[in-house]
């Protein structure tokens, strides 16, 4: 299963999985077949462990902004360290970057008040959402991984391949 080709050429077969975890960690659980399934868990688990490792590796720096007024003011500010940037970047470059969406009945202004500041919302949720809640949880419990769970559905109707649902635990 390490190598599993899930009969498509290279270029199709990543970019189905880079969708498929992006997705995943986008909204908890997603509706697959066995293959795709065993192999979007394997990959999203990697992603979740290196932002684990270096969720925490920030600075302190202090940035002159202007004020309201035109007026350079020194503020501090958090910055990733070298090694979340890294792991950052290495993300980056794999997931999709997926937007947040407004919401049915929502205002456009709440919206835009609501995503200011957030470029990569998936990259916001990845370390400032699932790193720590994985990281409390490999404390507690004194394990690493096992962050998601395939559960198996069944034959598909159709073409009877074997469905399961992957999600996040």
């Amino acid at each position: 299963m390490a190598n599993e080709k899930l009969g498509r050429p290279s270029k199709e077969r990543n970019a189905m999985l880079r969708g498929q975890v992006s997705t995943l960690l986008w909204n908890g659980k997603i509706e697959t077949t066995l293959a795709k399934a065993k192999s979007t868990a394997r990959v999203a688990e990697k992603i979740i462990t290196l932002a684990i490792n270096t969720y925490q590796d920030t600075l302190k720096v202090v940035k002159d902004i202007k004020g309201a007024d035109g007026k350079k003011v020194k503020k501090e500010v958090l910055n990733d360290g070298p090694k979340k940037l890294a792991a950052r970047r290495k993300i980056m470059g794999y997931v999709y970057d997926l937007q947040e969406q407004r919401k049915p009945k929502e205002s456009l202004e709440a919206y835009k008040a609501r995503i200011e500041g957030i470029n990569h919302p998936l990259l916001e949720k990845i370390f400032n959402v699932y790193a720590p809640k994985y990281a409390e949880r490999a404390k507690t419990s004194g394990q690493g991984g096992g962050y998601t769970r395939i559960t198996k559905l069944g034959a598909r109707r159709g073409d009877a391949a074997e469905m399961a649902i992957v999600e996040l635990v």
